[in-house]
């Protein structure tokens, strides 16, 4: 295979990959993301032992092992934008040799799962419950700017959607695709699921007007009135859709189960949603160490 130059895959002069700092000896099969770093110590004080701590930037990393299973807690950040770096980086960590960068020919595939905070959109939403995304529609673009992307996405659901909403062709044609139906089934078996957006900001793309006016005022109340196979739209976040893409398209399995800490239809806020996601780190490292 060819080798990939070393302006397109950046190693660092211990042998890390450029942003995360990793060594693939450094990272573990099952991946948990979260977007906020002070997360990745929650999850790690579960583990039985720790091995390593690597930190650069907001990118923070804790692999471990609980229950005999062997976990890395990865702080990636807010956006699809820093999920690129992410999964790029993790999937160049396990599928191609650092030392001579050249691909693998024998591809591994991981694990990941992430752990999040959301906005639901569904009156029927209740503030600190669990939603897991069975898939997850981007706002951003990413995917569109890779190969392959429509032999991952739902291409019938995007089709109805873009109809629906009127899109406007000036904002980047959204993206549907599946999370990990394995995953799914392993964690999220007694839990809520639905179709989770996932907007390239918090204000403007999620609807929120403070001193800018928004293009279509209406935006949240055509989201939720949208209906596919009997399945609606539940929920806004920020990752999702370009980790299900950029996993689907590299071979690895992607989850994503989050804590409601708003209902933005019900203009409800949780008071404390801290112990929410103290009981779902739990539920998940359980549920992947069975």
């Amino acid at each position: 295979m060819k080798q990939i130059a070393e302006s397109e895959l950046i190693i660092n002069n211990d042998g890390s990959i450029f942003h995360l700092h990793l060594k693939p000896e450094q990272l573990a099969e099952n991946v948990l993301l979260v977007g906020d770093p002070g997360r990745v110590a929650l999850i790690s004080n579960h583990f039985d032992k720790i091995e390593h701590k690597v930190q650069n930037r907001e990118f923070i990393t804790h692999t471990g092992w609980y229950k005999g299973v062997r976990f890395s807690a990865l702080a990636t950040g807010i956006g699809t934008d820093n999920i690129d770096i992410v999964l790029n980086e993790l999937d160049a960590l396990v599928n191609i040799d650092l030392k001579t960068r050249i691909p693998k020919a024998k591809k591994s595939s991981l694990n990941l799962v992430r752990i999040g905070t959301s906005g639901g959109l569904q009156e029927d939403m209740e503030v600190d419950s669990f939603l897991m995304s069975e898939t997850a529609i981007g706002f951003d673009g990413l995917l569109n700017f890779y190969k392959r992307r429509d032999e991952v996405c739902r291409l019938d659901i995007e089709k109805a959607f873009v109809n629906h909403m009127q899109w406007n062709t000036k904002i980047a044609t959204p993206y549907f695709v599946d999370a990990s139906g394995e995953l799914m089934n392993k964690i999220g078996k007694d839990i809520r699921r639905g179709l989770t957006i996932s907007a390239p900001g918090f204000y403007g793309p999620q609807g929120r007007e403070l001193r800018l006016e928004i293009q279509d005022a209406n935006i949240n109340d055509k989201i939720r009135a949208f209906r596919f196979d009997d399945k609606c739209i539940t929920n806004y976040e920020m990752e999702s859709s370009a980790l299900f893409g950029l996993s689907a398209l590299l071979g690895h399995k992607a989850a994503t189960i989050c804590v409601i800490i708003a209902n933005r239809y019900a203009k409800q806020y949780s008071k404390d949603y801290k112990p929410s996601i103290h009981a779902l780190i739990e539920i998940v490292l359980n549920r992947m160490a069975e």
